[in-house]
Protein backbone atom coordinates (compact mmCIF):
# COMPACT_ATOMS: atom_id res chain seq x y z
CA UNK A 1 0.00 0.00 0.00
CA UNK A 2 3.02 2.28 1.14
CA UNK A 3 4.62 1.28 -2.70
CA UNK A 4 1.20 2.21 -4.44
CA UNK A 5 1.00 5.50 -2.80
CA UNK A 6 4.55 6.26 -3.83
CA UNK A 7 3.68 5.68 -7.31
CA UNK A 8 0.73 7.85 -7.09
CA UNK A 9 2.72 10.69 -5.76
CA UNK A 10 5.43 10.29 -8.46
CA UNK A 11 2.46 9.95 -11.15
CA UNK A 12 0.65 13.03 -9.74
CA UNK A 13 3.58 15.06 -9.50
CA UNK A 14 4.46 14.12 -13.50
CA UNK A 15 1.34 15.05 -14.44
CA UNK A 16 1.07 18.65 -12.49
CA UNK A 17 4.61 19.05 -13.96
CA UNK A 18 3.71 18.56 -17.42
CA UNK A 19 0.40 20.53 -16.96
CA UNK A 20 2.64 23.07 -16.15
CA UNK A 21 5.18 23.08 -18.43
CA UNK A 22 2.11 23.31 -21.12
CA UNK A 23 1.13 26.13 -20.11
CA UNK A 24 4.48 27.66 -18.98
CA UNK A 25 5.23 27.30 -22.24
CA UNK A 26 1.88 28.99 -23.74
CA UNK A 27 2.54 31.66 -21.36
CA UNK A 28 5.69 32.17 -22.53
CA UNK A 29 4.80 32.31 -26.23
CA UNK A 30 2.39 35.15 -25.22
CA UNK A 31 -0.60 32.81 -25.49
CA UNK A 32 -3.64 33.55 -23.12
CA UNK A 33 -3.87 30.28 -20.95
CA UNK A 34 -7.40 31.68 -18.59
CA UNK A 35 -9.01 34.01 -20.75
CA UNK A 36 -11.87 33.52 -23.52
CA UNK A 37 -9.91 34.76 -26.96
CA UNK A 38 -11.95 35.22 -30.05
CA UNK A 39 -10.32 32.82 -32.53
CA UNK A 40 -9.98 34.03 -36.42
CA UNK A 41 -8.21 32.46 -39.80
CA UNK A 42 -6.10 34.27 -42.05
CA UNK A 43 -5.00 33.15 -45.47
CA UNK A 44 -1.59 34.07 -46.98
CA UNK A 45 0.03 33.25 -50.38
CA UNK A 46 2.86 33.52 -48.14
CA UNK A 47 3.90 34.24 -44.75
CA UNK A 48 7.42 35.45 -44.90
CA UNK A 49 8.80 33.67 -42.09
CA UNK A 50 5.29 33.99 -39.56
CA UNK A 51 5.47 31.35 -36.84
CA UNK A 52 3.34 30.47 -34.20
CA UNK A 53 3.61 33.16 -30.69
CA UNK A 54 4.38 36.32 -33.32
CA UNK A 55 2.36 39.07 -31.97
CA UNK A 56 -0.37 40.57 -33.15
CA UNK A 57 -0.57 44.20 -33.35
CA UNK A 58 -4.04 46.81 -34.58
CA UNK A 59 -3.05 50.12 -34.39
CA UNK A 60 0.13 49.48 -33.15
CA UNK A 61 -0.77 47.75 -29.78
CA UNK A 62 -0.88 44.51 -29.68
CA UNK A 63 -4.21 42.55 -29.29
CA UNK A 64 -3.18 38.76 -29.61
CA UNK A 65 -1.11 35.92 -30.74
CA UNK A 66 -0.41 33.21 -33.56
CA UNK A 67 -1.53 30.31 -32.03
CA UNK A 68 -0.83 27.94 -35.30
CA UNK A 69 -0.06 27.79 -38.62
CA UNK A 70 -0.98 25.24 -41.12
CA UNK A 71 -0.15 24.61 -44.97
CA UNK A 72 -2.38 23.19 -47.74
CA UNK A 73 -1.27 20.56 -49.18
CA UNK A 74 -3.25 20.07 -52.28
CA UNK A 75 -2.73 23.82 -52.78
CA UNK A 76 -6.38 25.14 -52.85
CA UNK A 77 -5.89 27.46 -49.84
CA UNK A 78 -2.40 28.38 -49.52
CA UNK A 79 -1.11 28.97 -45.71
CA UNK A 80 -3.66 29.25 -42.97
CA UNK A 81 -2.76 31.08 -39.90
CA UNK A 82 -5.26 30.93 -37.07
CA UNK A 83 -4.75 33.75 -34.23
CA UNK A 84 -6.62 34.76 -30.93
CA UNK A 85 -7.39 38.33 -29.54
CA UNK A 86 -9.23 39.48 -26.93
CA UNK A 87 -12.97 39.15 -26.78
CA UNK A 88 -13.34 42.94 -26.59
CA UNK A 89 -11.93 43.65 -30.21
CA UNK A 90 -14.20 43.86 -32.74
CA UNK A 91 -13.05 43.34 -35.85
CA UNK A 92 -15.29 44.79 -38.77
CA UNK A 93 -16.50 43.38 -41.73
CA UNK A 94 -13.65 44.15 -44.66
CA UNK A 95 -10.66 44.20 -42.27
CA UNK A 96 -7.58 42.41 -43.56
CA UNK A 97 -4.31 41.96 -42.11
CA UNK A 98 -0.48 42.02 -43.64
CA UNK A 99 2.56 40.29 -42.29
CA UNK A 100 5.68 43.16 -41.89
CA UNK A 101 9.48 42.05 -41.72
CA UNK A 102 12.16 44.33 -40.65
CA UNK A 103 15.50 45.65 -41.39
CA UNK A 104 16.71 42.65 -38.28
CA UNK A 105 14.44 39.67 -39.92
CA UNK A 106 11.69 40.19 -36.98
CA UNK A 107 8.56 39.26 -37.98
CA UNK A 108 5.04 40.72 -36.93
CA UNK A 109 1.45 40.69 -38.31
CA UNK A 110 -0.64 43.89 -38.27
CA UNK A 111 -4.77 44.30 -38.70
CA UNK A 112 -6.20 46.40 -41.03
CA UNK A 113 -9.28 47.54 -39.40
CA UNK A 114 -11.95 48.59 -42.05
CA UNK A 115 -13.80 51.55 -41.35
CA UNK A 116 -17.40 49.82 -41.00
CA UNK A 117 -19.37 50.46 -37.53
CA UNK A 118 -22.16 48.43 -38.95
CA UNK A 119 -20.84 44.58 -40.11
CA UNK A 120 -18.26 42.67 -37.99
CA UNK A 121 -16.25 39.49 -38.67
CA UNK A 122 -17.33 36.76 -36.18
CA UNK A 123 -15.11 34.37 -34.25
CA UNK A 124 -14.14 31.29 -36.70
CA UNK A 125 -14.52 33.85 -39.94
CA UNK A 126 -11.61 34.09 -42.43
CA UNK A 127 -9.74 37.05 -43.23
CA UNK A 128 -7.65 37.84 -46.26
CA UNK A 129 -3.74 38.28 -45.56
CA UNK A 130 -1.01 40.16 -47.85
CA UNK A 131 2.70 40.43 -47.17
CA UNK A 132 4.02 44.37 -46.48
CA UNK A 133 7.89 44.07 -47.50
CA UNK A 134 8.31 47.67 -46.03
CA UNK A 135 11.99 48.97 -46.73
CA UNK A 136 13.17 45.66 -48.01
CA UNK A 137 10.40 45.83 -50.29
CA UNK A 138 11.94 49.48 -51.40
CA UNK A 139 14.82 48.06 -51.24
CA UNK A 140 14.00 45.42 -53.58
CA UNK A 141 12.81 47.21 -55.58
CA UNK A 142 15.99 49.33 -56.61
CA UNK A 143 17.96 46.37 -57.30
CA UNK A 144 17.01 46.21 -60.99
CA UNK A 145 17.89 49.89 -61.26
CA UNK A 146 21.02 49.61 -59.76
CA UNK A 147 21.97 46.24 -61.90
CA UNK A 148 21.64 48.90 -64.80
CA UNK A 149 23.34 51.07 -62.94
CA UNK A 150 26.69 49.48 -61.79
CA UNK A 151 28.10 49.32 -65.53
CA UNK A 152 28.00 52.97 -66.03
CA UNK A 153 29.40 53.61 -61.73
CA UNK A 154 32.06 51.19 -63.48
CA UNK A 155 33.05 53.24 -66.43
CA UNK A 156 32.74 56.37 -64.21
CA UNK A 157 35.14 54.91 -61.83
CA UNK A 158 37.52 53.86 -64.33
CA UNK A 159 37.28 57.39 -65.84
CA UNK A 160 37.79 59.12 -62.57
CA UNK A 161 41.23 56.67 -61.69
CA UNK A 162 42.14 58.07 -65.28
CA UNK A 163 41.65 61.50 -64.66
CA UNK A 164 43.24 61.20 -60.33
CA UNK A 165 46.45 59.60 -62.57
CA UNK A 166 46.67 62.44 -64.85
CA UNK A 167 49.46 64.77 -64.18
CA UNK A 168 47.70 67.74 -65.03
CA UNK A 169 45.30 67.61 -61.97
CA UNK A 170 48.14 67.61 -59.82
CA UNK A 171 49.26 70.54 -61.47
CA UNK A 172 46.40 72.16 -61.42
CA UNK A 173 46.12 71.16 -57.67
CA UNK A 174 49.24 73.06 -57.19
CA UNK A 175 47.51 76.02 -59.34
CA UNK A 176 45.08 75.70 -56.66
CA UNK A 177 47.12 76.41 -53.94
CA UNK A 178 48.84 79.16 -55.35
CA UNK A 179 46.19 81.31 -55.96
CA UNK A 180 44.69 80.97 -52.99
CA UNK A 181 47.60 81.85 -51.23
CA UNK A 182 47.53 85.03 -53.64
CA UNK A 183 44.15 85.27 -52.53
CA UNK A 184 45.03 85.39 -49.21
CA UNK A 185 47.76 87.73 -49.51
CA UNK A 186 45.36 89.97 -51.69
CA UNK A 187 42.43 89.66 -48.61
CA UNK A 188 45.00 90.83 -45.76
CA UNK A 189 45.91 93.61 -48.22
CA UNK A 190 42.64 94.46 -48.76
CA UNK A 191 41.99 94.47 -45.18
CA UNK A 192 44.62 96.72 -44.42
CA UNK A 193 43.72 98.87 -47.12
CA UNK A 194 40.07 99.27 -45.90
CA UNK A 195 41.90 99.68 -41.93
CA UNK A 196 43.56 103.43 -43.70
CA UNK A 197 40.71 104.33 -45.65
CA UNK A 198 38.22 103.90 -42.32
CA UNK A 199 41.13 105.67 -40.06
CA UNK A 200 41.28 108.50 -42.87
CA UNK A 201 37.41 108.53 -43.57
CA UNK A 202 36.32 111.21 -41.26
CA UNK A 203 38.62 113.58 -42.17
CA UNK A 204 37.65 112.96 -46.42
CA UNK A 205 34.09 113.06 -44.79
CA UNK A 206 35.17 116.37 -43.67
CA UNK A 207 36.93 118.04 -46.65
CA UNK A 208 33.62 116.80 -49.05
CA UNK A 209 31.96 118.96 -46.57
CA UNK A 210 33.58 121.85 -46.80
CA UNK A 211 34.22 121.19 -50.68
CA UNK A 212 30.05 120.68 -50.58
CA UNK A 213 29.36 123.74 -49.25
CA UNK A 214 31.75 125.48 -51.60
CA UNK A 215 30.13 124.06 -54.04
CA UNK A 216 26.46 125.33 -53.25
CA UNK A 217 28.09 128.94 -52.95
CA UNK A 218 29.44 128.68 -56.61
CA UNK A 219 26.06 127.22 -57.08
CA UNK A 220 24.35 130.01 -55.19
CA UNK A 221 26.92 133.01 -57.20
CA UNK A 222 26.25 130.73 -60.96
CA UNK A 223 22.66 131.42 -59.77
CA UNK A 224 22.70 135.13 -58.84
CA UNK A 225 25.17 135.87 -62.06
CA UNK A 226 22.67 133.65 -64.36
CA UNK A 227 19.56 136.21 -62.94
CA UNK A 228 21.58 139.09 -63.21
CA UNK A 229 22.12 137.82 -66.85
CA UNK A 230 18.35 137.24 -67.49
CA UNK A 231 18.05 140.46 -66.11
CA UNK A 232 20.42 142.39 -68.89
CA UNK A 233 18.68 144.43 -71.72
CA UNK A 234 20.25 142.09 -74.35
CA UNK A 235 18.45 143.58 -77.40
CA UNK A 236 19.02 147.32 -76.01
CA UNK A 237 22.31 147.14 -75.40
CA UNK A 238 23.30 145.17 -78.94
CA UNK A 239 21.31 147.88 -80.53
CA UNK A 240 23.69 150.56 -78.72
CA UNK A 241 26.28 148.31 -79.92
CA UNK A 242 25.67 148.51 -83.82
CA UNK A 243 25.12 152.35 -83.60
CA UNK A 244 28.56 152.41 -82.12
CA UNK A 245 30.02 150.15 -84.77
CA UNK A 246 28.31 152.54 -87.16
CA UNK A 247 29.59 155.66 -85.72
CA UNK A 248 32.91 154.30 -85.83
CA UNK A 249 32.34 153.04 -89.40
CA UNK A 250 31.33 156.63 -90.46
CA UNK A 251 34.43 157.86 -88.81
CA UNK A 252 36.46 155.38 -90.48
CA UNK A 253 34.92 156.33 -93.79
CA UNK A 254 35.07 160.09 -93.14
CA UNK A 255 39.21 159.79 -91.87
CA UNK A 256 39.56 157.41 -95.54
CA UNK A 257 38.45 160.25 -97.37
CA UNK A 258 39.76 163.34 -98.33
CA UNK A 259 37.16 165.73 -96.99
CA UNK A 260 37.79 167.38 -93.56
CA UNK A 261 40.94 168.07 -91.71
CA UNK A 262 41.73 164.67 -90.25
CA UNK A 263 40.96 163.19 -93.55
CA UNK A 264 43.29 165.98 -96.15
CA UNK A 265 46.13 164.81 -93.26
CA UNK A 266 45.59 161.50 -94.10
CA UNK A 267 45.13 161.59 -97.84
CA UNK A 268 46.99 164.29 -99.10
CA UNK A 269 50.58 164.21 -98.85
CA UNK A 270 51.59 167.92 -99.86
CA UNK A 271 49.74 168.81 -96.50
CA UNK A 272 51.77 166.62 -94.81
CA UNK A 273 54.97 167.59 -96.41
CA UNK A 274 54.13 171.10 -95.31
CA UNK A 275 52.95 170.50 -91.69
CA UNK A 276 56.12 168.71 -91.68
CA UNK A 277 57.96 171.65 -92.99
CA UNK A 278 56.72 173.74 -90.40
CA UNK A 279 57.35 172.03 -87.65
CA UNK A 280 61.20 171.56 -88.29
CA UNK A 281 61.06 175.68 -89.07
CA UNK A 282 59.70 176.04 -85.66
CA UNK A 283 61.67 173.62 -83.94
CA UNK A 284 64.71 175.69 -85.49
CA UNK A 285 63.57 178.68 -84.75
CA UNK A 286 63.11 177.64 -80.77
CA UNK A 287 66.54 176.29 -81.35
CA UNK A 288 67.77 179.83 -82.11
CA UNK A 289 65.58 181.72 -79.82
CA UNK A 290 66.90 179.85 -76.69
CA UNK A 291 70.60 179.91 -78.19
CA UNK A 292 70.20 184.03 -78.72
CA UNK A 293 67.20 185.45 -77.05
CA UNK A 294 68.45 189.17 -77.18
CA UNK A 295 67.89 189.02 -80.94
CA UNK A 296 64.66 188.67 -80.44
CA UNK A 297 63.90 190.44 -77.01
CA UNK A 298 64.97 194.13 -76.67
CA UNK A 299 64.63 194.75 -73.10
CA UNK A 300 67.98 196.80 -71.27
CA UNK A 301 68.73 199.42 -68.66
CA UNK A 302 72.29 200.67 -69.43
CA UNK A 303 73.59 198.12 -71.93
CA UNK A 304 73.29 198.37 -75.86
CA UNK A 305 71.85 196.24 -78.54
CA UNK A 306 73.57 192.83 -78.77
CA UNK A 307 74.16 192.33 -82.82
Amino acid sequence: MKSFTKEIKIALVAVTGIILLFFGLNFLKGMSIFSNDDTYYIKFKDISGLSASNPIYADGYQVGVVKDISYDYDGNNGVVVRFSVNNSLRIPKGSSAEIISDLMGNVKMNLLLANNPRERVMPGDTLTGAINNGMMGKVAALVPTIEKMLPKMDSILTSVNALMADPALAQSLHNVRDITQNLTTTTRDLNTLMATVNSRMPGIMNKADAALAKAGTTLDNTSTLTANLAAVDVAGTMQQVNNTLANVQQITEKLNSKQGTLGLLMNDPALYNNLNATMISADSLLTNLKAHPKRYVHFSLFGKKDK
